[in-house]
């Protein structure tokens, strides 16, 4: 058994890999922090091939992943979005359902989905987690894209 990566992981190296990102508009500066550090990411583990799309908000997330799975040409897709909790069960309905849309289309296909659908309290979170989530959203959509294929 090897070594962790000083918890970072596995080496990963997604030269090869097509991954799709489906990113929520909805608190656009967030979403386009997450997008960015994602995108860096994916590039420094060796993914050229990226199809980036943007939809309204999170409640949307699940189609436009439905659609690009649908085409058969992903390895893996990646969800991006923003839900910060307001005054209404609003923040509980759009972050339940979007979660669960999610997670049904990476099984209804078989294909990975990296979540970075971040749910926060306030603005102030979602910015402190904006890069990180953005990051380890690419990891995680290389980590399993190579895992499946090597079960496959």
């Amino acid at each position: 058994m090897q070594a962790a990566n000083q918890g970072q992981g596995p080496q990963l190296n997604g030269h090869g890999l097509n991954i799709g990102i489906v990113q929520a508009r909805f608190n656009e500066d967030v979403t386009n922090a997450l997008a960015q550090a994602c995108t860096a990411e994916l590039h420094a583990l060796g993914v050229r091939e990226i199809t980036h799309i943007q939809v309204p908000g999170a409640l949307e997330v699940a189609l436009a992943l439905q659609a690009l799975a649908e085409r058969d040409e992903f390895d893996a897709l990646i969800a991006l979005g923003c839900i910060i909790r307001g005054e209404t069960y609003h923040f509980e309905l759009v972050a339940n359902e979007s979660g669960a849309a999610v997670t049904r289309i990476g099984l209804d296909y078989s294909l990975p989905i990296a979540n970075a659908i971040l749910t926060t309290e306030d603005l102030a979170q979602a910015v402190a987690r904006q890069q990180d989530k953005g990051r380890d959203a690419a990891r995680v959509a290389v980590e399993m894209a190579l895992l499946l294929e090597s079960l496959n």
